[in-house]
């Protein structure tokens, strides 16, 4: 059996994102006072796509203009895990925050 390797992965965005038209027309529920994020999904460890959306490399441009910082405590217990189960929690995640009021954008 093959090592599990991929990873869903939460970026804190910078409030301002707000302001981004495409965002504020994905998220018209969310609450002025929860965080923004950005719920992804990656073959690397989180840390090192983080690192590559903020050198350009395959970017979200979202996460490469207003990305802050991951939020480990918000996804970490959850990897890693087979593509097919990442890719059904990265949609999960991207709800359940939604649903509890933050801003949310995914690929």
């Amino acid at each position: 059996m093959a090592e599990y390797h991929h990873s869903v992965y939460v970026v804190e965005l910078d409030p301002s994102v707000r302001e981004n038209r495409h965002f504020a027309a994905a998220n018209p529920d969310c609450s002025p006072d929860m965080p923004c994020v950005y719920v992804g999904l990656t073959g690397l460890k989180p840390e090192e796509r983080f690192a590559r959306h903020r050198a350009g490399i395959q970017p979200s441009r979202i996460v490469k203009r207003y990305g802050l910082r991951l939020l480990p405590e918000v996804y970490e217990h959850l990897n890693p895990m087979p593509y097919e189960a990442a890719a059904r929690m990265e949609i999960e995640l991207a709800e359940d925050l939604r649903a509890e009021g933050y801003g949310v954008w995914q690929r």
